[in-house]
C-alpha cells in the first residue's frame, strides 16, 4: 500500500513537473493564440487567461517584469516583436557551445525611458539610460488603482490623493484587467497619462519615478506632449509595460536595474517587488 502511495504521489510530481515546463511560469496552459479564425473566439480566450503572479522566497518578492515572448506585441503594429533570442552557434548543429544573439529594441517589454529619448539636445549631451539614477530606480514604492473607466488626467491625479513625499508610483489601469500586454497586436486604445496629468504631477507631487502597465506611459493622443513634461526635467524616470497581474495595491520595496547601454535612450529593465 505504502510502495502504491508512493508511486502515485511521484506520478502527481512528474505531471506537476512537465506542466510547470510547458508554459511561461506567469501564465497557464491555455492556449494564448486560438488555432481558429474566428477573432471574436480568440478575444474570448485573451480576455479569460488566468495570469499568475510571479512570486519568489514564498511570496516575498514579486517579479514585475514581462519575460519576453515572440508573441508579445510591438507598440502601434499589427505585429508582435517575433523573435528576440536566437542560437548563433549551436551544439545541435555541431558546435563546441550554445551561443545566443540578442536583437531588440529598447523600447520592447518593460523598459525604461531616458530623457534623450524625446529630447535631442539631452541626446546629445549624453543623458543615456547609463546616466539614470539608481536611486530613483530603487526604494520605497506605492502601486495605485487607477479609476477603471479614464485615462490619468488631473482630475484623477487630484483624485489619488497622493501624498507629498512619495517619491515612486506605479499606476494600475485598465490595462492589466484587459491583459493588453498578452496580447499579440499593439493597442492604441490603452489607459495612460493626458498631457494635463503628466503636469499635475510634476507641479503637484514628489513622484520621480512613474511606472504603468502598458508599452507608454501617454496616451496615444498625447504621445509626444505628455513625454514631454515627464523627461523636462531630467529629474523623472519612466518605467512602461509592468506585470502588475495579481499584485495588491500598496507599499513595496521597488528594485529595478536597466541594461547599461552607453548612448541608448532607452533600456529593457528588470523590476521585482519585495513586500
Amino acid at each position: 500500500m505504502a510502495q502504491l502511495l508512493l508511486f502515485s504521489l511521484f506520478q502527481l510530481l512528474s505531471l506537476a513537473a512537465m506542466a510547470s515546463q510547458a508554459a511561461h511560469p506567469a501564465y497557464d496552459d491555455s492556449p494564448l493564440c486560438a488555432v481558429s479564425t474566428d477573432a471574436e473566439l480568440t478575444a474570448d480566450i485573451i480576455s479569460s487567461k488566468s495570469v499568475k503572479l510571479e512570486e519568489y522566497g514564498n511570496g516575498r518578492i514579486i517579479d514585475i517584469t514581462h519575460a519576453y515572448r515572440p508573441d508579445m506585441p510591438n507598440f502601434n503594429s499589427t505585429d508582435s516583436i517575433g523573435m528576440v533570442v536566437s542560437l548563433r552557434e549551436s551544439m545541435a548543429n555541431g558546435s563546441l557551445y550554445n551561443l545566443s544573439e540578442l536583437k531588440i529594441v529598447v523600447h520592447t517589454g518593460t523598459h525604461v525611458d531616458a530623457p534623450g529619448h524625446m529630447y535631442q539636445e539631452y541626446y546629445e549631451a549624453g543623458f543615456d539610460v547609463d546616466s539614470l539614477d539608481l536611486v530613483v530606480l530603487n526604494g520605497p514604492a506605492l502601486i495605485v488603482d487607477v479609476p477603471r473607466d479614464k485615462n490619468i488626467t488631473a482630475e484623477v491625479m487630484e483624485s489619488l490623493r497622493i501624498p507629498r513625499g512619495v517619491r515612486r508610483v506605479i499606476f494600475r489601469t485598465l490595462n492589466t484587467d484587459r491583459k493588453l500586454m498578452w496580447k499579440r497586436e499593439g493597442d492604441t486604445s490603452y489607459v495612460a497619462f493626458t498631457t494635463d496629468g503628466a503636469q499635475w504631477l510634476v507641479d503637484n507631487t514628489d513622484i520621480k519615478f512613474v511606472g504603468v502597465d502598458y508599452l507608454s506611459v501617454a496616451t496615444f493622443d498625447d504621445l509626444i506632449p505628455a513625454h514631454l513634461v515627464f523627461l523636462k526635467s531630467r529629474e523623472i524616470i519612466l518605467v512602461e509595460a509592468l506585470k502588475l497581474d495579481g499584485v495588491k495595491p500598496g507599499i513595496y520595496s521597488l528594485h529595478c536595474l536597466p541594461l547599461r547601454l552607453v548612448g541608448a535612450e532607452g533600456s529593457p529593465i528588470r523590476c521585482i517587488l519585495i513586500k
